[in-house]
């Protein structure tokens, strides 16, 4: 241990093992999987924490060998065994990347696009095209870079083949083949009335998409694959999202769908090319009806629910349903509120 981390001081890295871990050093080669928490502080005397992923309620999983853009954490996590807990103290041009990485992170903590406000270039290219991360420490961070401080607590490490992969750990081949593998489990977790676990299966499998989307040319045809896979897996999780009653993210996510071509196919492609499938259409106006109607924008749900009609009469005995409930609802709040206004105005 005294050469592992004699080798550290050497490359700017100071480690102090707070806590001893088990048996012997893992071997670390490519593929290994090391799942950590991690805390991030500032070098000064403060040490104010920047993040902390157990706050965050997950821990950080680490691919051995797939180009990190941090590597120095391929560094220090590699000198750790199971149980072990360290803090490195890391010179700054290992952690020039860290804002970048750090805005990812968070993005997946909140549910989004991991890869949100990014184009395909370096990080470098990255830092210097956008003016702000959207987090204010991040933007001091990224403008005056400092030596950072990282807590580690090593909770597993599982060799290469023993392990299924996180999307953002894949290439892009891996990501391609996984995409059906992932629908498919999500579709037997929703069966199994696993509501939020099928919606984090539809959000990986949507994020393997839009990574490999964001490498073609926008309206190609490829492109325009993509985005029609995109779609069936997207209504799946507005679908969930339906069940939670998180409504409004309903309505982002269906109206992101019937609005995305609003504004015409480039001049090469035929509309039909990107226009998506009728059925498709449907399903992402009845799910934005249900929604409408769960948040009280009547004349907006009627609207959406006229729409499915249009599209598939064979829907009516369905719609006729959900319309009927709609106003029930409504003639109950009406009531509610006269009771209440009876109420205020006899006092």
């Amino acid at each position: 241990m005294a050469d592992v981390i004699a080798r550290l001081r050497e490359d700017g890295i100071q480690k102090r093992v707070i806590q001893e871990g088990r048996g012997e050093l893992p071997d670390f080669k490519d593929g290994t999987k090391a799942t950590f928490h991690y805390r991030t502080l500032h070098s000064d005397e403060e040490g104010t924490v920047l993040d902390d992923s157990r706050v965050r309620g997950k821990p950080m999983e680490l691919i051995i060998g797939k180009k990190f853009k941090l590597p120095v954490w391929e560094t220090i996590v590699s000198t750790m065994r199971e149980g072990e807990i360290a803090q490195f103290h890391c010179d700054v041009k290992h952690v020039v990347l860290y804002p970048l990485v750090a805005k990812s992170l968070r993005n997946i903590a909140a549910g989004r696009d991991p890869l949100e406000g990014q184009r395909h270039c370096c990080g470098i290219a990255q830092m210097h095209e956008h003016s702000s991360l959207g987090h204010a420490d991040l933007d001091t961070l990224q403008q005056n870079p400092q030596p950072l401080v990282f807590d580690i607590e090593m909770l597993k490490v599982e060799g290469p083949g023993t392990y299924q992969q996180d999307p953002w750990a894949m290439t892009d081949e891996e990501k391609a083949k996984a995409v059906p593998v992932i629908h498919q489990e999500g579709n037997r977790l929703y069966r199994e009335g696993h509501v939020k676990e099928a919606a984090a299966k539809y959000y990986d499998a949507i994020a393997c998409l839009k990574n490999l989307q964001m490498k073609e040319q926008p309206g190609s045809p490829d492109w325009i694959e993509l985005d029609q896979q995109i779609t069936p897996l997207l209504l799946n999780y507005c679908q969930c999202k339906l069940v939670a009653q998180e409504y409004y993210e309903v309505l982002d996510h269906c109206s992101s769908i019937l609005n995305k071509y609003d504004a015409g196919p480039p001049p090469a492609l035929h509309a039909c090319c990107l226009l998506p499938p009728p059925a498709d259409n449907v399903k992402a106006y009845f799910k934005r009806g249900k929604a409408h109607a769960a948040v009280w924008n009547a004349q907006e749900a009627q609207a959406d629910f006229a729409k499915v009609l249009e599209l598939d009469p064979a829907l009516a005995p369905i719609v006729s349903k959900e319309l009927r409930a709609l106003e029930a609802r409504i003639r109950q709040k009406d009531e509610e509120d006269k009771a209440r206004f009876r109420g205020i105005f006899s006092h």
